[in-house]
């Protein structure tokens, strides 16, 4: 992207894509959305613990100390994956070995192989925090499917299908350029900066049964969430400028109380 080239090639029109390359790339990038699809329903039963083989508590507990450090590094490596795929210093120099179309899709299969790995290497710490029932547990069970329903709503609200890849890959297999994205407010988003991220928030925290694994899980997700949120916000400062220093003050980040004038 930032390679010397000639004069020559300066005024050279670059080169199209040929019908395979945009088919492949076409065919890559519908895989790993539907690979997305899959992983997103999965991580709703590991965290939930339902209609999964495997979920976030199931299993023999080992010892607690190693449970600690194994999970620990799993979603410290989910962390860094994201923390580091997602800033546009690293997109510019990935983009010279993957082709720009397919780079989203390709953090996103590198996502979904971080999650696989977490669930597939996830140590079960069972011991019991809290438990309701009744009444109580069937509202924290609401709670969590709405904080996921709230996550996947907030994607489609900005656009859900280049989020995930699948636009980039179909605009270059018609041979059209993406247009740069514009910065805009609608519907939750004018309530809240990230409800994505609220979302993630109530679900991984709104459990009739908070195990020992559950909160560990809930607690370094809300670490990450807090960090990154700060992360994602510098380079939308730097790609948006005043646009978003004033959608900043303005609008509340995680949650939607109102602001103090």
């Amino acid at each position: 992207m930032t390679s010397l080239l000639s004069n020559a090639a300066d005024l050279a029109a670059p080169a199209q894509p040929s019908v395979a390359s945009r088919v492949l790339t076409l065919l890559y990038g519908t895989a790993v959305y539907t690979l997305f699809l899959g992983t997103f329903l999965y991580m709703i039963g590991f965290v939930a613990g339902v209609l999964v083989p495997k979920h976030i508590d199931s299993g023999p507990a080992g010892p607690l100390g190693t449970a600690l450090l194994v999970n620990g590094g799993l979603l410290a490596a989910f962390a860094l994956q994201h923390a580091i795929m997602a800033r546009p210093g690293f997109k510019r120099r990935w983009t010279r070995l993957v082709p720009p179309a397919a780079e989203r899709s390709t953090f996103v299969l590198a996502t979904c192989t971080v999650l696989a790995t977490m669930v597939w290497q996830w140590r079960p710490m069972p011991d019991v925090v809290w438990q309701v029932e009744g009444t109580a547990a069937i509202a924290m069970q609401a709670a969590s499917g709405a904080g996921w329903l709230l996550v996947l709503v907030a994607t489609f609200l900005i656009d859900h299908f280049e989020l995930f890849g699948l636009r980039q890959v179909v605009l270059h297999f018609q041979g059209r350029n993406p247009r740069a994205a514009a910065f805009r407010e609608r519907s939750l988003y004018r309530w809240v900066r990230h409800p994505i991220m609220l979302g993630f928030l109530i679900a991984f925290w709104a459990t009739p049964v908070m195990t020992v694994g559950h909160l560990f899980f809930a607690l370094m997700c809300t670490g990450y969430i807090l960090v990154g949120v700060r992360m994602e916000e510098a380079d939308l400062v730097r790609a948006h400028g005043d646009a978003y220093l004033d959608y900043r003050r303005r609008v509340p980040g995680l949650l939607p109380l109102p602001r103090r004038r």
